[in-house]
């Protein structure tokens, strides 16, 4: 029986081959969507899913209660040492300090050296035991006990020496200490957060940075972390009240009332924005919608497509009906029809998701691969879903179909649901559309908004040449030699860029009060040429003379305002910043600018000269000749420090990766869209074919008496444009609803105006009017005695 089905199924698409090609393309494209978007989803789901005792192991993270709340996934360096010092509560508690675009050397005679973009980390020995990373070679007991130890991974020992055998051998951190590798990690999984290869003993960090940090409570480094495995039914909430004794201990006044630390569940780290977290929740709820709808969107185009061939398959379920078949073979006749149609398209949605993969990892720079142990069910239990929900309806109506109506060819529309069922299914389908559509145009506009509206700051045609040490005399010659290079219009040693990832943020204290302002300041370490080269305006006050160290300050409005002082009011008051380590009267107030993504509010800042702080050149060049510059350039910083790595970054690619994860969103919300439109028009395309063959003496009757094209165009168009407006009005509250989420995330954002709806609706009808009217004019201009004749 089922090979019978098969066997007529086969043959009845062979006999349509539009409506199995429109049928296949449209299944294929819903279901490779499904495929990718799965494999997204469970990738992103398994991050660290793999350490023993993942349910007990957390990080440390800071909060901040000063009028707002404030959240980073890095703590004080000392917080981890206290925890495990005081309280009994944890098996196993780990600092762990990183350090990004570290410079790695190999000695010996031809020095190698490499710049590790995920740079190193200064690690306890207990962070092996919270945290499963396999040691293959070396003694686990012994793991960065001893200082001057590294950890590698496999494959940092094949990228530095070709090989993993490697045990003994030496590498030299930023010239200033030498490590001996004394084990080989396993490779890091591509489902992990922690992105370091390179492991070394934490107690050479202080010879690394200033080490006044091992004490300081009162600041934190964005790559300062601690980890804790804690005791089996040691609660969240007691180690919470633990962590609030440490704040009584270490903090006073009303830092104690600011200052906060909790611990966050490793299986929260991956997903929560507010500490950092890659991946948004919400945005793979977003993609599992999309994903959904794209589907749904395949089957209704199925079924649109099947019951609108009915009326072509009446004789033939008539004679299956006299010859005695029963309702309910019909109905899986068309079952195993749709089973064959769905089967052929999967096998294309394999294909096609093959291929797509490389793309998708390209996108988000991972490493994801198919897990056939998960995609496999998956894939079955779509293919149940889309053979029912698409095979269902047409089937129960080719069933239920009169035989002697059939037979006598008196069988119309109102048996198969007229075109109220296909005007509901071209409504869903494209009000999915318009919702992608909208989203599209709305993401652009904010991207379009973030990249172009004025910073406050000049980011064009600046490079960013990172310093590798805070040798003055070396960094004055520096800077007075790349003066004098053809093409460099300014430059200036200093921290940072106006904007940056970077960012140093600290305690202040204003005009010898009592206590210190709320929310603290970040600081930006620049010279004299600061202010010029980034085009930041004065408001009140002058420029800070040039010195080498931190004597004048200024600061910008956005600091006053928080005051509730006027700019010129400040001017020559003493600001204390860094815990009081440096106090500097301000001298002047600068307009404020944007110091970091959209996303965040602009910061109370100060900028200071500081040759400590110095980690960057900044150089305004003309770019008629950037490549002789930065050739010159490049030439120039080779001979200054010989034994370093060269290079460099320009400005305005740095601060367009703030919104690197909102291109990726665009990317992905433009190709859904893309697919939504496609499947959509497919179906329109197929409904339209079918009106015209069943109009073909409607469309001669009316051509023989004096009918227009342009009328005959209109007979199709008018019952879509109608379909598309309702289409529209479903899909606007529902997008204006889930965009306006979207532009929560930032602080500085457009606002969705009637401008962006009228735009979707408009390129929406365009591409209808185009999938329509090509079909449509080829019924129109058809001779209308052939038309009459056909029938």
């Amino acid at each position: 029986m089922i090979k019978n089905y098969l066997k007529i199924a086969w043959r009845n698409l062979k006999r349509n081959k539009a409506y199995a090609f429109i049928s296949v393309t449209g299944l294929a494209l819903g279901v490779t969507c499904g495929i990718l978007i799965f494999t997204l989803i469970s990738y992103h789901l398994s991050f660290d899913n793999f350490h023993k005792n993942p349910d007990r192991i957390y990080r440390f993270y800071t909060e901040w209660h000063d009028g707002t709340v404030g959240m980073a996934s890095a703590v004080p360096q000392p917080l981890g040492k206290a925890y495990r010092a005081n309280f009994n509560l944890s098996e196993k508690t780990a600092r762990i300090i990183s350090y990004s675009g570290t410079l790695i050397s190999l000695p010996g005679k031809d020095i190698k050296k490499f710049e590790e973009k995920d740079g190193v980390a200064f690690t306890e020995p207990e962070y092996f035991d919270i945290l499963n990373f396999p040691l293959i070679q070396g003694d686990k007991r012994n793991i960065l006990a001893k200082p001057n130890q590294a950890l590698i991974t496999e494959n940092i020992a094949k990228k530095y020496w070709g090989t993993s055998d490697v045990i003994g051998n030496t590498i030299r951190l930023d010239n200033k200490i030498s490590f001996t590798v004394t084990g080989i990690l396993k490779d890091l999984p591509a489902n992990t957060d922690r992105k370091q290869e390179i492991y070394v003993s934490y107690a050479n960090l202080d010879e690394y940075t200033d080490k006044r940090h091992e004490d300081a409570w009162g600041g934190v480094y964005s790559g300062s972390q601690a980890f804790t495995l804690l005791k089996p039914n040691v609660s969240v909430e007691r180690v919470n009240a633990a962590l609030a004794q440490l704040v009584k201990m270490n903090f006073k006044g009303r830092d104690a009332k600011v200052w906060n630390f909790k611990i966050q569940p490793l299986s929260d780290i991956h997903f929560n924005a507010d500490l950092d977290g890659y991946a948004d929740r919400k945005y793979l709820w977003a993609l599992f919608f999309i994903g959904l709808f794209l589907i749904i969107t395949a089957c209704v185009n199925f079924v649109n497509l099947a019951t609108a061939q009915a009326l072509n398959r009446a004789k033939e379920v008539g004679i299956r009906k006299v010859l005695g078949s029963l309702p309910r073979q019909l109905f899986w006749q068309f079952i195993a029809e749709t089973a064959l149609i769905t089967l052929v398209a999967t096998f294309f949605a394999v294909i096609l998701a093959e291929v797509s993969l490389p793309l998708i990892n390209n996108l988000f720079q991972s490493k994801m691969q198919f897990n056939w142990a998960l995609l496999a069910p998956f894939i079955f239990i779509i293919i149940l879903i889309v053979v029912f929900l698409s095979g269902s309806y047409p089937g129960l109506v080719l069933a239920r179909f009169q035989p002697i109506l059939a037979l006598k060819s008196k069988l119309s529309q109102k048996h198969i649901g007229g075109f109220s069922l296909r005007r509901v299914l071209v409504v869903v389908q494209f009000s999915i559309s318009q919702v992608l559509i909208i989203g599209t145009i709305i993401v652009v506009a904010q991207l379009h908004y973030s990249q172009n509206t004025d910073l406050g700051f000049n980011k064009n045609a600046i490079v960013m040449v990172p310093l590798p040490t805070d040798d003055l005399s070396k960094m004055k010659t520096l800077l007075n030699r790349f003066n004098e290079v053809n093409g460099v219009e300014k430059a200036t040693l200093c921290y940072s860029a106006p904007a940056s990832q970077s960012n140093s943020t600290t305690g202040v204290n204003f005009d010898h009060r009592a206590e210190d302002e709320h929310g603290g300041i970040n600081v930006k370490a620049g010279d004299v040429n600061y202010l010029s080269l980034f085009g930041l305006k004065l408001v009140a006050g002058r420029n800070f003379f040039a010195a080498d160290t931190t004597r004048e300050l200024l600061v910008n409005e956005t600091f006053v305002k928080k005051l509730n002082l006027k700019p010129k009011d400040v001017i020559g008051k003493i600001l204390s910043i860094d815990g009081h380590h440096t106090t500097a009267p301000i001298v002047g107030v600068v307009k404020d600018f944007y110091n970091y993504s959209f996303h965040t509010e602009i910061s109370p800042i100060c900028i200071s000269p500081n040759y400590h702080s110095y980690s960057n050149v900044a150089l305004k060049i003309n770019m008629h000749s950037a490549n002789s510059s930065l050739a010159s350039i490049e030439k120039i910083w080779n001979n200054t420090f010989p034994d370093e790595l060269y290079s460099y970054s320009f400005l305005d690619d740095s601060i367009a990766k703030f919104y690197e994860m909102d291109n990726i969103l665009l990317k992905l919300i433009e190709a859904f869209a893309a697919i939504a439109i496609l499947i959509g028009c497919l179906g329109l395309y197929g409904l339209v074919s079918f009106m015209a063959v069943r109009k073909t003496k409607e469309i001669g009757v009316r051509k023989v008496l004096g009918a227009s094209i342009q009328h005959i165009l209109w007979l199709f168009g008018k019952e879509f444009c109608k379909l598309l407006l309702i289409a529209f009005f479903i899909a606007a509250p529902i997008a204006w609803w889930a965009m306006n989420n979207y532009l929560k995330d930032f602080v500085y954002k457009i606002s969705i105006g009637p401008s962006i709806f009228l735009l979707s609706i408009a390129s929406t009808f365009i591409i209808a009017a185009i999938t329509v009217g090509y079909r449509a004019t080829v019924a129109a201009v058809t001779n209308p005695v052939k038309s009459l004749r056909s029938e």
